[in-house]
């Protein structure tokens, strides 16, 4: 029964509630980003760059399948062998942006919680005798 209730303390611990909030929190904000890199900066780049569309760049690094594939998705259909670099692009671009927030939001939040500093401790009976004997030897 011990290890249960230790369990339980453990588990409803303010962080690691805090933790478990942060992961799916994270977990949403993954997608929302994800999202914007697919959906509105990856075809802003395509354009500025010609029409590139980097969902379906890739090479193939096996032509034992073939290489007439128009697609990444029918190559992979196909089996065949290949680099999707594209893809590690668009991945890269969502770490980078989350990264970028998380940085934000940790600056944001060191800016909240203003350290105050920490009062002075009280002066130990003996520090308060030699101010005592201090201060008397001033008057003379």
């Amino acid at each position: 029964m011990s290890f249960i209730k230790e369990f339980k303390e453990f588990a409803m611990k303010g962080n690691v509630m805090d933790l478990a909030v942060g992961v799916i929190i994270g977990g949403a904000f993954g997608k929302i980003v994800t999202s914007l890199v697919d959906n509105i900066i990856m075809p802003l780049i395509g354009v500025v760059t010609g029409g590139a569309d980097f969902t379906d760049k890739f090479t193939y690094l096996d032509s034992s399948k073939g290489t007439n594939f128009p697609s990444l998705a029918a190559a992979k259909a196909a089996g065949a062998n290949v680099f999707a670099y594209g893809a590690f692009i668009q991945s890269v671009i969502d770490f980078l942006i989350i990264a970028f927030c998380i940085f934000l939001l940790v600056k944001f939040m060191n800016k909240l919680t203003n350290k105050q500093p920490a009062a002075p401790a009280e002066p130990t009976a003996q520090e308060k005798l030699l101010m005592e004997i201090r201060d008397e030897l001033k008057k003379r």
